[in-house]
Parts: C-alpha cells; sequence; structure tokens
C-alpha cells in the first residue's frame, strides 16, 4: 500500500508541477501584423488669385495722336497661390487675342480690330509656359514638371502687337477683350 500511496503522490506532484512547467514553456510572445492600407490619388489644384481680380486691365491701347498701338502697354502680374500637383504634371497656358467686341465688322483698309500678345505662366517649371496669340505654333505653351510640386504661379500678359500688323491702325471700340487660361494636370 505504501507503494500505491508513493505513486498517488508522485503522480499528484507531477499534476501540481505539469501546468507550471507548461505556463513557463508557453509564455513566448506571439505577434499577429496588421496592415493599415489607404492610397492617395494624383491631384492638381490651380490655387487661389491673390490680386484682387482675374481682369487685366491695360487701359487706353492707342497713342491718341496717332491712332496705333502703345509700343509699351502692360499691366500687372497676376499670381495664384496654393497651387499644387500630387504627382507628376503638366502646366499648360492658352490665350485669345484681344478683340472688339461692339465692332464685329471687318474693319476698313488700314485698321485692325484684333490685338495680339504673349501670356506666360511662370513659377511651376524651370522655362515658363508660353502662349502667344496670333502665332502659327506655341510650343511652349505646356511645361511638363516630373515631381510633386506645390508653389506660386505667376501669369503675366506682354508683347502686345496690332493684328495684321503694327502699321494698322486700331478701330475705336470700347471694349477690347481677350482671354488666358491657366490649365495644371496630372501626366501619367
Amino acid at each position: 500500500m505504501k507503494t500505491a500511496m508513493k505513486i498517488l503522490g508522485t503522480a499528484a506532484a507531477l499534476a501540481v508541477t505539469g501546468p507550471v512547467a507548461a505556463q513557463t514553456a508557453t509564455n513566448t510572445s506571439v505577434s499577429s501584423p496588421f496592415q493599415v492600407v489607404g492610397n492617395v490619388p494624383s491631384t492638381c489644384a490651380g490655387g487661389t488669385l491673390t490680386n484682387f481680380s482675374g481682369t487685366y486691365d491695360v487701359g487706353t491701347m492707342i497713342d491718341t495722336s496717332t491712332g496705333f498701338l502703345l509700343p509699351n502697354l502692360t499691366a500687372p502680374s497676376k499670381i495664384l497661390t496654393g497651387s499644387y500637383c500630387s504627382a507628376r504634371s503638366s502646366i499648360t497656358v492658352a490665350a485669345t487675342p484681344m478683340t472688339a467686341q461692339n465692332a464685329t465688322a471687318t474693319p476698313p483698309a488700314g485698321y485692325s480690330r484684333t490685338v495680339n500678345f504673349t501670356a506666360t505662366a511662370s513659377g511651376w517649371t524651370p522655362s515658363a509656359a508660353a502662349f502667344t496669340t496670333g502665332a502659327a505654333t506655341n510650343a511652349a505653351a505646356v511645361q511638363t514638371r516630373d515631381t510633386a510640386f506645390t508653389g506660386d504661379i505667376t501669369v503675366a500678359v506682354s508683347n502686345f502687337t496690332t493684328g495684321g500688323g503694327n502699321t494698322l491702325r486700331m478701330v475705336a471700340d470700347s471694349v477690347y477683350q481677350g482671354t488666358v487660361t491657366v490649365t495644371l494636370a496630372v501626366v501619367n
């Protein structure tokens, strides 16, 4: 009977020490990684115009003593602040010539109803995007940058010329109007 008690005592001792030993062995760390995923789409925003309005007012465009276009027409630049593209992008500038809005008939000999100019958008790419109305081609109108970017874009108009040649006088009209359009776009 002593042997049976000894065996039962040993079994009881094993039963008590068995789980303690098992707990010590299973106390190793286990990790389960969880992924956190999302995406950032390619986007562009043109920014906010900071120079009060989107109108270039060049004022009286002719020398009133001769009727010819003034050679020194100017207008303050416009600045788009907060422009950005989150990927490779292009900036494009396009323009339409200033034309007489009320005097729409074909002008008489020696006169023009069109004023051409150059529009530029600078600050986005090393070379400014440039578009000249009346030009046969405008290869520099689109410029591309390879990286994401944020910054100001300065939009300017200059180099005004009479449509048809500077030997033509301008037809009288209270409103000559053209447009400048700047576009930022993601490039694949």
